[in-house]
């Protein structure tokens, strides 16, 4: 396994749309390692998605079960193919991401969503999520459409911030 670097803005892949997985092989496999391994060693990391690291395929992890406000979860959820089916609600939040590391920003996301994937065997998965994880996951699936929050902000004036320093 591997760190890997992370892509930042303003490198323009990170605008590229990634492609659907098709195979689940040992070179798949590997390089889902590299990338839990990378959002492991990422600073307060709840998500990564592939393009961050340059691998434009449609796959994201996301665990926010260590995030201390987060309640209800599903734990550590590997998405491959993602999509959302169903949204409910919007609501404004305060995003970070480890490809925008200098600054944080207010982002309007859907409260609510059910999101269908296949887990990293590929096998079909459901789940109904709500706050915090719908949140992450949402802002880690913009990635796989070369979408980050930055293109989100309502306004760069009042909703975008300079990041703390993590200690």
């Amino acid at each position: 396994m591997a760190i890997l670097q992370i892509l930042t803005v303003p490198d323009p892949r990170l605008k590229q749309v990634s492609e659907r997985v098709e195979r689940f092989d040992d070179e798949f496999r590997r390089r889902l390692a590299d990338l839990e391994e990378t959002r492991l060693a990422g600073p307060g990391a709840v998500g990564i998605a592939a393009p961050q690291v340059g691998w434009f395929q449609r796959v994201a992890i996301v665990d926010v079960s260590g995030h201390k406000k987060v309640k209800k979860h599903h734990g550590r959820m590997v998405l491959v193919n993602p999509e959302i089916v169903e949204y409910e609600g919007w609501q404004k939040g305060r995003e970070g991401c480890l490809s925008v590391p200098e600054y944080t920003g207010n982002v309007m996301r859907a409260s609510a969503i059910v999101l269908e994937a296949l887990d990293e065997h590929g096998e079909p998965q459901r789940y109904e999520m709500e706050g915090f994880e719908a949140r992450a996951v949402q802002h880690e699936l913009d990635h796989l459409d070369g979408i980050v929050f930055l293109d989100r902000l309502v306004s760069r004036r009042s909703d975008l911030f300079q990041r703390k320093v993590y200690q």
